[in-house]
């Protein structure tokens, strides 16, 4: 029997700077939760919206793989490994900090916001050499079907993430279905709705909802409106 968790987006940690709106599913920053300190191996799944010329300068990290998704507008990334890229919606990033790097994050545009979600996961090897990649996705290829966007495997045209984990996204018409099958034992699926509504194993989720599924082999995704979700499997240990 599976187990299930729900977040409803109206639960979720806030911070707002200004320059930068900032819902929290996890414990991040100033918002603290115990009972939300992740989901398994993902640890951060924060949803920004940076305003136009604005951004996070250079700060530190290691031993994090960090994917970041733009959902509208385009982010502007350096890194202290010399990569300078223009990350826009449609495309996906990651970055392996591995034993420790710098970067920074800003809006590219001067003139319209960006929003982008930013995922942490724990890393499977520890101290690897930092890396960096991002790949542009056609939207129409995850139409009614799964799309995986991040993969340990380097061989299904996914970006390469130093753990056991995939995230795919899918676009459903209202009334679609769609099954997701896990890849290996031991290991949970967060649905994340970027749009629209679903039901997830009989659980309606709307807008910005995430759930987490443990102790499942599948699970089963409806659309009951025009709806855009995203799915990270990770080790739930």
């Amino acid at each position: 029997m599976s187990k299930n968790i729900i977040h409803k987006a109206d639960t979720r940690g806030h911070a707002y700077h200004g320059w930068l709106d900032s819902h929290h599913t996890f414990s991040f920053a100033r918002y603290y939760n115990p009972e939300r300190m992740g989901f398994g191996l993902l640890r951060v799944l924060n949803d920004d919206i940076v305003a136009p010329g604005m951004g996070f300068g250079a700060h530190p990290h290691d031993n994090m793989e960090i994917v970041s998704i733009p959902l509208a507008g385009a982010l502007e990334h350096k890194d202290s490994t010399g990569t300078s890229k223009v990350i826009n919606t449609g495309d996906v990033q990651i970055m392996s900090a591995g034993s420790g790097l710098t970067h920074s994050e800003y809006n590219h545009s001067k003139t319209e916001q960006v929003n982008f979600l930013q995922i942490w996961v724990l890393p499977k090897e520890h101290d690897i050499t930092p890396r960096y990649e991002q790949k542009t996705f056609e939207v129409a290829d995850r139409k009614n079907k799964l799309q995986t966007v991040v993969s340990p495997e380097k061989t299904d045209g996914a970006i390469w993430i130093n753990q056991d984990a995939w995230f795919s996204l899918a676009n459903l018409d209202a009334g679609k279905e769609l099954t997701y099958t896990l890849h290996k034992q031991g290991q949970g699926v967060y649905v994340f709705v970027l749009e629209g509504a679903v039901e997830v194993n009989g659980e309606n989720l709307s807008r910005r909802d995430g759930m987490g599924i443990t102790d499942a082999e599948s699970l089963n995704i409806k659309a009951i409106a025009d709806a855009q979700v995203l799915l990270m499997e990770v080790p739930m240990r």
